[in-house]
């Protein structure tokens, strides 16, 4: 089985962090050569072991900024 690449391009910032160190992140990340996507997951410490996570491209991560202001809303 082939390693992943990645490489996180810009960070947004931290949502949550854990006791153990690990955050959950919004980065910017190219996934194994490919452009750059919005980036949501958990993080080590040192950003060398990675949860699952969810990734979006930007109109993706448009419609759900809209989503998100709807349902914060109410």
């Amino acid at each position: 089985m082939s390693e992943i690449q990645f490489e996180i391009t810009k960070s947004f910032g931290a949502i949550s962090e854990e006791k153990s160190g690990w955050r959950k992140e919004l980065n910017l990340v190219a996934w194994n050569g490919r452009d750059p996507k919005f980036d949501l997951r958990d993080w080590s410490p040192d950003h060398q072991k990675m949860g699952k996570g969810v990734t979006f491209t930007r109109e993706e991560a448009e419609k759900l900024a809209e989503m998100l202001a709807i349902a914060l809303e109410r």
